[in-house]
């Protein structure tokens, strides 16, 4: 990595992976999926002594998006998402917020689309949509940094669930196949749940792949 240093924080009730990633240059930083703990992802950022520029959403599952809001109000910042998701966001019987006994609505306020180009806290990043385990699931690509947030698309030595509203396997390897396993083999996965790996190690050893 040149400039980024990458803060991982396991939240909620499924261990989710959140991360901030941080520009050592500028001292600003982005949170990928805070699923949970939005009070405690502030004062991890008030501690790191960052500037907060944005909430990225790799999909609307509650345990990824359900203390974006608070945190974005906390934070004053805007969440993105793919714009694919909102359907997924706003339904509590998409999202799974109602497989916890509960009826929660998410939302974003950037919706981004297949291939943009984002600029956030002095880094380029590119959007891939990688429909499949939700039908509007994204990663956020950084070329320069060699790092892609996977969510909940691409795990090591596995693939997301696709048996939730909006999934399949079909596409979701696909598309898997067409736009990540083509980026560089050294490029840093940090998926939603369990450990990083690679590019070039899961071409190898993931068996769905």
């Amino acid at each position: 990595m040149l400039n980024m240093r990458i803060e991982d924080y396991c939240v909620g009730e499924v261990q989710t992976n959140c991360y901030i990633g941080i520009n050592e240059t500028t001292r600003e930083a982005f949170v990928v999926d805070p699923g949970a703990s939005a009070e405690m992802l502030a004062k991890e950022m008030e501690e790191l002594k960052v500037k907060p520029t944005a909430i990225l959403l790799t999909h609307g599952h509650f345990d990824h998006a359900g203390a974006a809001k608070k945190l974005a109000e906390m934070l004053k910042v805007k969440i993105y998402a793919h714009e694919a998701e909102q359907e997924t966001l706003e339904k509590p019987g998409y999202n799974l917020s109602d497989m916890v006994g509960k009826s929660d609505k998410y939302h974003a306020d950037v919706y981004v689309r297949e291939g943009q180009q984002l600029d956030i806290a002095g880094f380029s990043m590119q959007v891939f949509h990688i429909p499949g385990h939700t039908a509007g699931g994204c990663c956020y690509y950084i070329p320069r940094e060699d790092v892609l947030f996977s969510g909940d698309t691409l795990f090591c030595q596995s693939i997301g669930r696709t048996d939730f509203p909006g999934g399949s396997m079909s596409q979701l390897v696909h598309a898997i196949q067409d736009k990540l396993l083509v980026l560089p083999e050294n490029t840093e996965v940090y998926p939603g749940h369990m450990d990083s790996t690679t590019i070039g190690q899961e071409r190898m050893w993931n068996p769905y792949l």
